[in-house]
């Protein structure tokens, strides 16, 4: 977590809103939306990809529609911290595809998991089955989501 900040100016904050509402914008596009010729607007891209501002580009999938219907937010309290329980936990987490996202915290928990299940069956299942057997594992709490009223937003430029 100690990486360089990219210096940016208000062409690239600009660059980067607008990549983030839709990243299929062409040169061109780019170039009109920051008053910019297409081939400025494509350097500036291709300088930000470089530089790891812009890691990745992805769709964003309706999850019901592609048949996860419920999100869960797990807490996880360890009852072992030595970094070998630690790795073997990072890497329990990693080989899991509906842990969509996970963080180490401050706090009563150690770990927060964000999961998309099929069911509630799903979800029963990786909480016993997979994360409660971990030999570090302590405690699992976890939330359901009931309705996600603000979707995942852009990151503030």
């Amino acid at each position: 977590m100690s990486e360089t900040r990219t210096p940016l100016d208000a062409q690239d904050k600009r660059l980067l809103a607008a990549l983030q509402r839709d990243a299929h914008l062409t040169a061109q596009e780019l170039g009109a939306l920051l008053n910019l010729s297409p081939s400025q607007a494509g350097r500036r891209r291709q300088r930000l990809e470089a530089e790891g501002v812009i890691r990745s580009y992805a769709a964003r999938l309706d999850a019901r529609r592609v048949g996860l219907s419920v999100q869960a937010f797990v807490q996880v309290a360890m009852q072992s911290h030595s970094p070998e329980g630690a790795k073997s936990f990072a890497r329990l987490v990693e080989t899991r595809p509906e842990i969509i996202s996970a963080w180490t915290l401050t706090g009563e928990a150690d770990y927060l998991l964000r999961v998309y299940c099929q069911d509630l069956s799903a979800l029963n299942s990786l909480i016993h089955d997979v994360l409660l057997p971990h030999p570090s594992v302590a405690r699992v709490q976890s939330q359901i989501v009931m309705d996600q009223f603000k979707a995942d937003a852009p990151l503030p430029t």
